[in-house]
């Protein structure tokens, strides 16, 4: 029976990295993967091939609609629906081959199957093959990830009532889908399907798109959707979807109780994720599940079983790939016994449509709720000069900023280059920059940037010199 130092079960981007780190500070290192290929969701059928996808369309769209402008003219412009997909398979794999190459490189032992504990020292590993291996670790990280879910009434069939894993993997475009659910995987696959001529509608039960954020990037981003033809019902309760073969319908209800239904070619269930923990063997353990179905862990991601840690969707919090990034390096460098830390609070969050939505730090309805006064510093993309020269003039940077010393409480935006964008702000979040001093130092120009800068000037009490 071989014995390792830290096992990791699942090789998401929790997983891969947590392995990689073990092996990096000298542990003998092992992971665990039930699936054929290294990555989790977020490589195979998540981030990755949702970017390609989002991409790809977006170039087409592009070509469609505003290439002209620019002086560029194509006749007879065809989407290759085929080829699209390919690319993003094509993506897919070397993303995976990568990881297999960093695992060799890092000499960790890669055990393809599915993990069940026996105890809280041995796991017990099922290959394809019907064969078992057991082992035994010092440690283990559990980082299985989640699984989407649903709503009662709704049974995901894979056929005709699909999630994202399905949609990411047609052989034709569709003609309608209706999308259950106007979050993050919602809105994505939403623009993915519009661009390429897929009439859309989003069903969403709040009052607004990605209803976790800032409620103006939703309310902004429902006025671009529906702008480019995505039909959007806001305060929708689905409560039946059934398969009839060549469509499927959903039923669903608004708030005064009205009953509707909608017939497409798919249904695609986008209400969440929940936390995969099936087959797991936690019953053999002293681990600890809550009411949720997560896995209990304390403030060092520490499982009820001392030598068990989990990390990552497993556990709850935001279900984000950077997130679970975050903690692998924290919970390995925290058993090797460095004082790492995790702030839940600088972790950002991003929508890839376009113009992407990215955001980080309180939003201003949680600051109302908790009665904290602030500064708004807003500035549009319309008034920057190279949105214009880009042709991307929608959306707005919003500050928001503690009155009395300036420290930055919050950054949401929407807007070209939103994902990148973010990050300054992540900065100045995290080491608990100034408005003002973060509106001070020098962007270049003409860049997209410059609409933070004059964000930042606003907030800190400045008038903008670009208004």
């Amino acid at each position: 029976m071989e014995e390792f130092d830290i096992t990791i079960i699942g090789s998401g981007p929790g997983g891969y990295v947590a392995a990689i780190k073990s092996a990096q500070l000298g542990y003998k290192t092992a992971i665990v993967e039930k699936y054929s290929t290294l990555g989790g969701t977020c490589t195979n059928v998540g981030c990755i091939p949702t970017k390609a996808l989002l991409d790809s369309t977006h170039h087409y769209a592009d070509a469609v609609k505003t290439f002209q402008n620019h002086g560029i003219e194509f006749s007879d412009i065809r989407l290759n629906f085929e080829q699209v997909f390919k690319r993003k398979s094509e993506v897919v794999t070397k993303n995976t081959q990568g990881l297999d190459f960093l695992m060799r490189k890092n000499k960790i032992k890669v055990l393809q199957g599915s993990g069940s504990f026996l105890n809280n020292e041995s796991l017990k590993i099922s290959h394809a093959d019907q064969t078992e291996t057991v082992i035994k670790s010092k440690k283990f990280i559990i980082a299985t990830g989640s699984k989407p879910a649903t709503i009662p009434g709704v049974t995901i069939d894979k056929k005709r009532i699909i999630t994202s894993t399905e949609a990411l993997a047609m052989n034709k475009k569709p003609e309608s889908i209706v999308i259950i659910g106007g979050g993050v995987i919602g809105v994505e696959m939403a623009s993915i399907f519009n661009r390429i001529g897929t009439k859309v509608t989003i069903l969403e039960y709040a009052d607004n798109l990605i209803a976790n954020m800032d409620q103006e990037l939703g309310s902004t981003l429902a006025k671009i959707l529906t702008k480019e033809g995505v039909e959007i019902k806001l305060q929708e309760a689905v409560y039946k979807a059934e398969n009839y073969g060549d469509k499927a319908k959903v039923y669903f209800k608004n708030k005064q109780g009205l009953e509707q239904e909608l017939t497409a070619d798919y249904i695609l269930v986008a209400v969440g994720r929940k936390p995969y923990v099936i087959g797991l063997g936690l019953e053999n353990t002293n681990v600890e599940l809550n009411a949720n179905g997560t896995i209990k862990v304390d403030d060092l991601l520490q499982t009820t079983a001392s030598n068990i840690f989990a990390i990552g969707d497993v556990i709850g919090g935001a279900m984000l790939a950077h997130k679970a990034e975050e903690e692998a390096v924290f919970v390995v460098e925290r058993i090797h016994g460095q004082k790492s830390h995790i702030d839940y609070d600088r972790i950002p969050s991003v929508v890839y449509t376009w113009p992407e939505v990215a955001s980080i730090g309180a939003t201003e309805e949680a600051l109302k709720k908790r009665g904290l006064e602030y500064n708004v510093g807003k500035f549009p993309f319309a008034v920057n000069a190279r949105a214009r020269a880009g042709m991307e003039t929608d959306g707005f940077v919003k500050v928001l900023s503690d009155p009395k010393y300036g420290e930055l409480l919050g950054v949401h935006i929407i807007g070209a280059r939103a994902a990148d964008l973010i990050a300054q702000a992540v900065t100045g979040l995290e080491f608990e920059i100034t408005a003002k001093d973060m509106a001070s130092i020098c962007y270049a120009h003409p860049t997209y940037s410059e609409v933070l800068k004059e964000a930042y000037t606003i907030a800190s009490g400045e008038p903008s010199v670009n208004i």
